[in-house]
């Protein structure tokens, strides 16, 4: 899974890239510090393989992991090549879905982008650029099908219609994720690549002794809570400098730092997991000797699908899925003690995965 970091110069971007995967991506106070994006692969925090780990002392413990790409600051004029505009929207594109960091909070010392003066503003200038290079994409593609449409070929009218109906649309200012499509028209979509339909999550940047204080006091929040709500995006309230110190501390002063701060998780945590919901992902699990692993997969992924994830031979030759609950495994303490009280569950091609399911597939080939 690859997840696009964005926002205008100078909002924290690189602050909290650093932070989510460690790789010291350098964070300078000058727009385009940026300009490759940088990538990093961050495990996916999950208690149950660390408990799977503890009962199994396996050689090997792997957990989900999500990419992170950090994307360079866009400006206004993106969509027409501004600021190099045009190479970061393509990075943009190649991902899953966007964490927009969005700033909440006022620093003398920190320059804001002449395009910068509020959260609100910060956010539409940015789905601006996303939509207007949208525009430009579906125009392209209902001109296209517009002169197919004396052939009578069917996908040709299917796609001058979806192309008229986003063009309107677009012209609106409204992103193609809040635009109801039904099940082919979102088929036609997803082949365009749109930048404006991939899900959102609004990162909000504030002051580090901001943190805790309740959201009416903070500034900008409640603004970024109503654009999202229009979008049907997600909201995260996080603290890019303190994630970043939290970041280069072992688990132990982690934990104290938290406890401290009086929160359970960390932001970074947090992130992840809003990710993970946003995308509509879930991990299986599967537990022995030589390794302890958890696999990610899509709600409403089929047990031989789930299996073709490890090898495309269990795919192929799948027979059935061996599943027992997490919370049976643990309780019991083993699979042999789980098997003698008939609790591991014997699904066939039908099943559908649950999240957390400890699984062993057996498959023939």
């Amino acid at each position: 899974m690859k997840l696009g970091v964005v926002g205008l110069p100078n909002v924290g971007k690189s602050t909290l890239f650093n932070a989510i995967t460690k790789a010291g991506a350098e964070a300078a106070n000058y727009p385009f510090c940026t300009i490759e994006p940088n990538t990093g692969i961050v495990a996916v925090p999950d208690d149950r393989l660390d408990k799977l780990a503890e009962m199994y002392s396996p050689k090997k413990k792997t957990p989900a992991v999500i990419e992170f790409v950090d994307i360079a600051g866009l400006v206004k004029g993106a969509s027409h090549g501004e600021g190099l505009g045009n190479k970061f929207l393509s990075h943009i594109r190649e991902c899953e879905a966007i964490v927009h960091v969005v700033r909440c909070f006022e620093d003398e010392d920190i320059i804001r982008h002449a395009d910068s003066t509020d959260p609100k503003h910060d956010i539409e200038t940015i789905n601006l650029e996303l939509i207007a290079a949208d525009r430009e994409t579906v125009a392209k593609r209902a001109e296209k099908a517009a002169k197919l449409l004396k052939s009578g070929e069917k996908r040709a009218q299917e796609e001058a219609a979806l192309g008229a109906k986003l063009l309107a649309h677009l012209d609106n200012l409204e992103p193609v994720r809040t635009c109801e499509m039904n099940e082919r028209e979102q088929e036609i979509a997803k082949e365009w690549f749109l930048l404006t339909t991939k899900p959102v999550i609004y990162a909000c940047n504030i002051k580090e002794e901001d943190l805790g204080k309740p959201e009416s006091e903070l500034p900008g929040i409640a603004d970024v809570r109503e654009i999202a709500d229009a979008e049907q995006a997600k909201v995260l309230v996080i603290s890019a400098k303190i994630e970043e110190d939290i970041a280069q501390m072992d688990e132990e002063e982690k934990q104290m730092f938290l406890e401290e701060l009086g929160i359970g998780k960390s932001g970074l945590d947090r992130l992840i997991s809003e990710c993970y919901d946003l995308l509509g992902l879930i991990s299986f699990l599967t537990a022995g000797q030589d390794e302890c692993r958890a696999w990610t997969i899509r709600k409403g992924t089929k047990a031989p699908q789930a299996a073709g994830k490890i090898h495309t031979d269990f795919e192929r030759g799948f027979i059935r899925a061996e599943i027992v609950s997490f919370s049976d495994l643990v309780r019991e303490g083993s699979m042999n003690a789980c098997r003698e009280k008939g609790l591991i569950r014997s699904e066939g091609k039908d099943y559908v995965m649950q999240d957390g399911d400890v699984t062993l597939f057996r498959f023939n080939v």
